[in-house]
Order: structure tokens, then sequence, then C-alpha cells
């Protein structure tokens, strides 16, 4: 009963955050003459940032490079274990476009903000789009910003690394641009997928990665590049739960 109350409470304030940020947003982009959308995207980034203090049960810590310059491109890659994850992601001190399901543009307050912001949607539904994806994200690099991908795909419901889609790395290549991986841990229990609740996570980790460069390799590195990025965010995990390899991976025998 508690738990639910408190979730109530903690959804009410979000939803306050959101529509006081909604004119904010929109406020700046119509002043924000950046090709890359930069100054509005950072504003919405603060929502997120925001979104994590109203759950005093949330204990954050990030580590790492955290210190990368702002505008100097990268192809971000992620695990992903919750839909805690993003706001969770919006509070490195740097604006990332971000790559999402076409659905949650049509959310509103937060998916015009979204769109005000410049993330970039993709239709799961219709491998077409994602040439459309692909355009959005190559110009976003071109203009000195980086891109953001959960190369997983989805939220694992297990909490263990599952298998990367290589379309992030593909993009690192062709545009020359170094991928920066993040590894989350911590979040599994925060907004379960299919749940609605908040649950207690007295322990979130994030860490930032030193940037892999891509310097020479072509699209015939493109599977190797993959491996070695998801390699790194396992070692990582696996440090961090004091686990086997095998009970951290989900594409290993159970």
């Amino acid at each position: 009963m508690w738990s639910s109350i408190k979730s109530i409470v903690i959804w009410l304030a979000v939803l306050l955050l959101i529509l006081c940020w909604l004119p904010v947003v929109g406020l700046v982009y119509l002043f924000d003459s950046d090709p890359a959308r930069y100054r509005t995207g950072q504003m919405f980034r603060k929502l997120g940032k925001w979104i994590t203090k109203v759950n005093p049960e949330w204990k954050i810590r990030i580590s790492g490079n955290t210190s990368v310059d702002d505008r100097t491109p990268f192809v971000i890659v992620s695990n992903h274990l919750s839909n805690a994850d993003i706001p969770l992601i919006s509070n490195l001190p740097w604006e990332m476009k971000w790559i999402a399901k076409k659905e949650l543009f049509e959310v509103p307050f937060s998916g015009w903000m979204m769109k005000m912001a410049g993330d970039i949607p993709v239709n799961r539904r219709d491998p077409r789009s994602q040439i459309s994806t692909l355009k959005q994200a190559v110009h976003y690099l071109r203009n000195d910003c980086s891109v953001m991908f959960f190369p997983e795909g989805t939220r694992s419901r297990s909490g263990r690394l599952g298998r990367f889609t290589n379309g992030a790395f593909h993009l690192a290549i062709r545009e020359q641009v170094p991928v920066l991986p993040l590894v989350i841990d911590g979040t599994q229990q925060c907004l379960p997928k299919n749940s609605w609740k908040f649950g207690p996570a007295p322990s979130i980790r994030l860490k930032v990665l030193e940037p892999v460069p891509v310097e020479g390799l072509t699209s015939e590195n493109v599977e190797a590049l993959t491996r070695q990025v998801r390699l790194q965010i396992l070692e990582q995990l696996v440090e961090w739960r004091d686990e086997s390899p095998e009970k951290v991976d989900a594409t290993s025998q159970p």
C-alpha cells in the first residue's frame, strides 16, 4: 500500500515538473539558432536530472570520464535496464540527441519537448525509417553534437546484458566519430518494465568509460567494434556485481 502511495506522489511531482518545463523549453527553442538545437536539448535534459531528485530513495553515483568536451561529438552507447536510465543519463553534463521509438514522441508534453530538443524518432516496425534516423544522426554529429543509442534495443527484463545491434557502430565508423560507452547498474527496480511503481534503489551507478577510437576502421570492422564495446560494458557489470560473466551475459547459456 505504502509503495503505491509513494509512487503516486512521485508521479504527481514528475507531472508537475513536466508541465513547468514545457514553456521553458519552448521559449529556449524559439531563440535557439544552433543547427543542433543544442541549448534546447540542454534545457530538456535538465528535466531528467530533476526527475531523479524527486525520489529520495534513489542514490546515484556517477564516475569515469565525465569531463569530455561537450561539443566533441561521440556515438554514445549504454546498456539498458529500466525507464529510469533516461533521467539518470541526463545527469551527465553534456547534450546528446537520443534515438528513441517514435511512440514516445506522441506522448503529450514530454513528446513535444523531445521534438523541440531534436531527439530522433525511429519506427521499429518500418525498416525504411532507419534511413531517416541515420540522416538525422549524421546531421547532429556533423554539427558537433553527440547521439545516444541503447544497442540492446529494449530494456533488459532480467538485468543481464543482451545482444547488441550494430547500427550505432556502423554510424561511428562511417562518420569516423569515437564511441563513448556508458555502463548503468542498479536501476532495475527503479521503474521496472511493465510497472508504474517506483522501487527503492540504494545504489544506482553510472560510469563513463574511455572513448573508443575508430580512426582507420572500415565497415569490415563493425562486428569487431561492436564486440569490443559490449565486452567493456560486460566487464564493468561483472566487476560491480561480483558475479561470473555467464551470470551477467544474457547471450551465455543459463
